[in-house]
């Protein structure tokens, strides 16, 4: 029994792959709608080339990380959790006190905690770039505005 060619399974190749330039604006951007999107440019899922065990993703440039929100009461109650590795060395910081010291780390840690956790996750990670203001200095590479919409509709709208 022969497969016809057309019946064969697209495999991604790494020379293959050519990743494009993201720039998203996080002012108002709900924070885990905003990581869901952005973790799926890192992966690769919206190319018909996805391949799982391939890096076939984007890179994802992400300015005014310190507005973006979260809803209801997560800004006081939304703990994060360090260890210093030193005994009694356990820091708690609200979402609050986060957004304020270290805008970027919030968003990191939410598309982080959203990516693979393998050595493909770790690269995917790097390809993230995050500023606290309007500017970076990523403007060689022409990344391509990226507008997060929020649910199948949206998207088929163009919103």
């Amino acid at each position: 029994m022969t497969v016809a060619y057309s019946q064969r399974t697209y495999q991604a190749k790494q020379t293959d792959i050519k990743p494009e330039w993201h720039e998203i604006d996080a002012t108002g951007q709900n924070l885990g709608r905003m990581a869901n999107k952005i973790a799926t440019l890192l992966m690769g899922k919206h190319k018909p080339g996805y391949t799982a065990h391939v890096d076939t993703g984007d890179y994802v440039v992400v300015t005014n990380a310190g507005k973006v929100v979260v809803t209801g009461r997560k800004a006081k109650q939304k703990i994060y959790e360090e260890y210093t590795g030193w005994p009694s060395g356990r820091k708690l910081s609200t979402f609050e006190q986060l957004i304020d010291r270290h805008p970027e780390k919030v968003v990191m840690l939410a598309v982080r905690r959203m990516l693979p956790k393998t050595k493909l996750g770790r690269k995917m990670i790097k390809k993230l770039k995050l500023y606290k203001g309007s500017e970076h200095p990523h403007t060689a590479q022409q990344p391509q505005a990226y507008t997060v919409t929020y649910g199948r509709r949206a998207e088929m709208e163009g919103k």
